[in-house]
């Protein structure tokens, strides 16, 4: 009876081993499958707030274009007047700097069924520097 069972075992672990094997080898056909899906869902803003992180932190006003269109609204940021003497020290003019804060409505989701009302990407001289959600915007 021992023997059977030792048969039994190793017959076992070969059928599990090979279905691990045709699992693995499974595994690059089905991401290549959910990839077009997952970008067309990215285009219509089924981001998730990481995913939109990953995708927009850094990039030049172009791709992130490219990629969510036309903003809804544009905000240039303007230095007050008095700046200069509230913040401590001197800064570095000689390059001027661009900040320019654009907003789109409903891309990113935080649940299964809630989507936040408004993303801002801040551009620092073409560049996508900060990124906020809100809902009370």
């Amino acid at each position: 009876m021992q023997l059977n069972t030792m048969q039994l075992t190793k017959t076992f672990s070969a059928s599990v081993l090979l279905a691990a094997v045709f699992a693995v080898a499974a595994l690059p056909a089905m991401a290549a499958d959910t990839a077009p899906a997952k970008t067309t869902a990215a285009k219509k803003g089924n981001y998730s707030e990481t995913d939109f992180l990953r995708a927009f932190s850094g990039k030049s006003r172009q791709v992130v274009t490219e990629r969510l269109g036309k903003p809804v609204k544009k905000e240039q940021s303007v230095m007050p007047s008095n700046a200069a003497g509230v913040v401590g020290k001197k800064l570095d003019t000689s390059k001027p700097v661009n900040v320019e804060m654009w907003y789109y409505n409903n891309l990113v989701e935080y649940s299964p069924k809630k989507t936040y009302k408004v993303t801002e990407l801040t551009f620092v001289n073409d560049r996508c520097m900060n990124i906020a959600f809100f809902n009370n915007r």
